[in-house]
């Protein structure tokens, strides 16, 4: 039903074949009622579909990074939708040590992000997710795939090699649930960008559990 949602852009639905979204967001383990906290929405294309997943009851924190917040109209878009579906609350992240949010929630969600998060001190990220999530929660991290690089991809290819990521947030007291492939794609050749990738890059997705 979310993602059928008729609020839903045509520019996002068009993108759904590819994204596999009612998939993603089961593996995930999004419910009705939860409280989710998206780290850096970009266009808003999960925000919209978890909003309407977790439904009036639940509520989406849409952690945008500081330097949009810092650009003139850099946050008109997402606080529009913020408005649009009344679950939304957009949150500037100045920084992972020092975000805190009105409650602890119940999943910390991220998707083709992580490698750009890994370019920086992202065993502060992780540390940040933990203390956001309520015991028992989870962390969902969707991204573009380079098997056996390591981190010599995240800023030449986007792409990270998802044993680096499960390497870096087990680190953090996480601990693997669950490993996906509802996104790979055996023809991604994936030493090129994402967007050079045809029809779309492979992926992989994990989740993550924090210890209860």
């Amino acid at each position: 039903m979310a993602v059928a949602d008729a609020r839903r852009p045509s520019a996002d639905t068009a993108r759904d074949p590819l994204r596999k979204p009612a998939e993603i967001v089961a593996f995930a383990g999004v419910q009705p009622g939860m409280a989710i906290a998206e780290i850096a929405p970009g266009g808003g294309y999960y925000t919209r579909i978890l909003a309407a997943s977790v439904g009036p009851q639940g509520k989406v924190y849409a952690l945008m990074p500081a330097f949009f917040a810092q650009r003139p109209g850099g946050l008109d878009a997402i606080n529009a939708l913020a408005a649009e579906y009344g679950n939304i609350e957009v949150v500037v992240a100045e920084g992972y040590d020092t975000l805190a949010l009105p409650q602890p929630v119940d999943l910390v969600w991220t998707t083709e992000n992580y490698h750009d998060l890994a370019n920086g001190n992202v065993a502060v990220v992780n540390e940040g997710v933990a203390r956001l999530l309520r015991p028992g929660g989870i962390y969902f991290v969707e991204d573009h795939n380079a098997p056996g690089t390591g981190l010599s991809a995240t800023s030449t290819l986007h792409r990270i090699d998802p044993m680096a990521v499960i390497a870096q947030v087990t680190a953090a007291g996480f601990v693997l649930e669950a490993v996906s492939d509802l996104l790979h794609n055996p023809d991604d050749p994936r030493n090129v960008p994402p967007r050079e990738a045809q029809p779309t890059s492979d992926k992989f997705a994990l989740r993550f559990r924090k210890p209860g």
